[in-house]
């Protein structure tokens, strides 16, 4: 495999990584309003919950996220710049880096980490699907 190549799989796995946090925290109320009983069940709250705070505490931190970090370095590595990327990557790319100051991004990921902290304590994990 190519760099590019692993370049492109990679923005493809981030976006997946932002899909599942945030269609996660719409699934759990959803699933709340619906008597879903599978959105309580911790193998899927508790990572749910850590995927999430991670991205709020790397940024408070000044933490640079480890698959920007490679997908970049590996684009460096194939000789290309962000915007000789395949079609697909790109999309992705658009869909997750977008033009703000950095302290809006800090901002909106620590209002969203908290959301999904106190989404945790009221609506709060079962070990059975009995209920909600």
């Amino acid at each position: 495999m190519t760099p590019a190549f692993i370049a492109d799989l990679i923005v493809l796995l981030h976006l997946g990584y932002v899909s599942f946090v945030i269609t996660g925290l719409l699934l759990i109320w959803l699933g709340v309003w619906l008597g879903w009983g599978w959105v309580r069940r911790p193998l899927f709250r508790v990572p749910h919950l850590v995927c999430t705070l991670i991205v709020p505490v790397e940024a408070l931190v000044g933490y640079v996220c480890p698959l920007t970090t490679w997908e970049y370095e590996l684009r460096l590595r194939a000789g290309q710049r962000p915007e000789d990327i395949s079609f697909m990557a790109r999309l992705a790319r658009d869909l997750l880096f977008y033009q703000a100051p950095q302290w809006v991004f800090t901002l909106a990921y620590v209002v969203f980490g908290l959301l999904v902290l106190v989404t945790f304590f009221f609506v709060p994990i079962r070990r059975r699907a009995t209920g909600v």
